[in-house]
């Protein structure tokens, strides 16, 4: 089956589903839009989190990464709160990935 959900965000560049599919995040440079994938409704609209780039999920779905490539930092978003908790400075971050030792 595919759907639409209708992000109203310009220029949107990623976006990457959460591991309960309960949740989209859209990166679209301005802001980081967080959608509600049953109501197709946004829940959350953070505009201090520059994102342009990817978007990681930790596997137990507690927390994602968003890269703020031109701030120069991750962000990092608690999934139950929908708040920025933290940043991870980096120069120009883009692509993320999950490693496991």
């Amino acid at each position: 089956m595919t759907s639409t959900l209708a992000a109203n965000v310009q220029g949107a560049n990623r976006l990457k589903f959460t591991p309960d599919g309960k949740l989209v995040l859209v990166t679209p440079g301005s802001a980081l839009v967080i959608l509600d994938t049953a109501t197709r409704k946004e829940v959350k609209r953070l505009p201090t989190v520059h994102g342009s780039g990817g978007i990681q999920m930790q596997p137990d779905g507690a927390r994602a990464y968003v890269a703020c490539g031109r701030d120069n930092y991750v962000a990092v978003i608690d999934l139950k709160t929908l708040e920025m908790v933290g940043k991870i400075e980096v120069a120009s971050p883009d692509g993320l990935a999950w490693a496991v030792r």
